[in-house]
């Protein structure tokens, strides 16, 4: 890099970039009364997530624990259910065991250097440059994604930005044109002009305070910048959900294992289709794998379609009951029977949350036949279902009538 052109870079930084913050800045709740502790929990939350859709749980997750010894204090499931909805939930573990060992090991206080903070759980480069700068004045250049589309057009850089020599380069550029003594707001301003100016659609160079050093503007097109492959294609999985309900009116629900991916979160338990399986027979399978019991299927409940960041899902849930076994923990951390109106108590991913909606918009779990009509109304419903995507309407179509009449009579009794 020529030093004349650096030279050009930091001086627009420091005369027109750090002003234009000053001036242009938006207001979030993690920048007024800005502690260590603050800054970790809005860091961690605002990672691959809006920043507006970010302060609400902000604000309820400081509620609920103001400060960090009463995150540390706290039962995790606790956590995880303030959590609940912002997606990632291993950050939210990692909070927790983070919290109780620095209260435990360090009388509650962060480490001010990088390298301390990048020594506890689930603290990486990112967020650790962002708590030493932030918290503590420390000069330590941060690089998010906006940081990059930032670097990426100012250097008109031509590579793959996700290989991780892009990233070294990155971070070189970041650490070099940093602002020594004022880092909080050198990060903060190179982070909010990616946001708000510099975005990856329709960047607003009319507006930008470095657009007479931008050298993808100068070239005429900032929007090829930054560089990256094509994404390939996300898998697709179908999914099925068992609400199993009991005589009681009550659901049961399972708890995932902590190594598994939203782990420690709860769930209606099921899993993914297997190749020739109907969706009732694959719930049928998953409940008896996962919990030790044998079940019946009953209607279409709802279906979800949900995006995770490296697949998406079609869920469908069905109501199911028990016909033989009670259930035992095999393959999940542990199972509870549930009354509706308690369900929210219990922290879900936004995926099982749809179903809760369903089942509130409905206000009562489904009764099932008596036996008899249920074996005829399923001797019935399996002929129907030769083709596995008619299921849903196919067994309403059968059974709606008939699943109607037993409700009321069960209900008069």
């Amino acid at each position: 890099m020529q030093r004349d052109l650096l030279n050009k870079w930091r001086r627009a930084i420091s005369e027109r970039l750090l002003p234009w913050f000053i001036e242009n800045r938006r207001a979030f709740p993690w920048r007024q009364r800005r502690t260590p502790y603050r800054v970790w929990i809005s860091e961690l939350m605002l990672q691959q997530t809006r920043t507006e859709q970010v302060v609400p749980y902000f604000l309820r997750f400081m509620k609920s624990f103001p400060t960090l010894k009463a995150l540390a204090q706290a039962p995790r499931q606790d956590v995880l259910k303030a959590w609940e909805g912002l997606g990632y939930y291993a950050r939210a573990r990692n909070i927790h065991e983070t919290a109780r060992r620095l209260l435990a090991l360090h009388r509650g206080r962060f480490p001010r250097e990088v390298d301390g903070l990048r020594a506890l759980p689930g603290i990486g480069p990112y967020t650790a440059a962002a708590i030493a700068s932030l918290a503590f004045g420390v000069d330590a250049a941060v690089v998010d994604g906006n940081v990059i589309r930032v670097l990426s057009r100012l250097m008109a850089f031509g590579q793959d930005t996700r290989l991780g020599s892009a990233r070294r380069q990155f971070q070189a550029w970041a650490d070099c044109l940093l602002v020594k003594g004022q880092s909080a707001l050198f990060n903060e301003a190179m982070m909010e002009l990616g946001a708000i100016v510099c975005t990856p659609r329709k960047p607003r160079c009319g507006v930008c305070p470095l657009q007479s050093v931008c050298m993808a503007f100068a070239g005429g097109d900032p929007e090829a910048f930054p560089r990256r492959p094509k994404k390939a294609r996300v898998p697709h999985k179908v999914v099925g959900a068992g609400v199993v309900v009991d005589t009681r009116g009550r659901v049961l629900i399972a708890q995932r294992k902590d190594d598994s991916m939203l782990g420690g979160l709860w769930e209606f338990p099921g899993g993914s289709r297997e190749e020739g399986e109907t969706l009732p027979q694959c719930i049928v399978r998953e409940l008896e794998e996962e919990l030790g019991i044998r079940t019946e299927p009953g209607p279409h409940l709802t279906t979800v379609h949900h995006a995770y960041s490296h697949f998406t899902i079609e869920l469908h849930a069905y109501w199911m009951r028990i016909h033989q076994g009670r259930p035992r923990a095999i393959h999940c951390a542990a199972f509870t029977w549930v009354k509706l109106s308690e369900l929210r108590k219990y922290p879900f991913s936004k995926a099982d949350l749809t179903i809760i909606e369903a089942l509130e918009a409905r206000g009562e779990v489904h009764r099932f036949p008596s036996s008899d009509d249920y074996e005829e109304d399923l001797a019935r419903y399996t002929v129907c279902v030769g083709k596995a995507n008619s299921m849903p309407s196919a067994l309403n179509r059968v059974s709606s009538s008939r699943f109607k009449r037993s409700q009321k009579a069960m209900k008069s009794q």
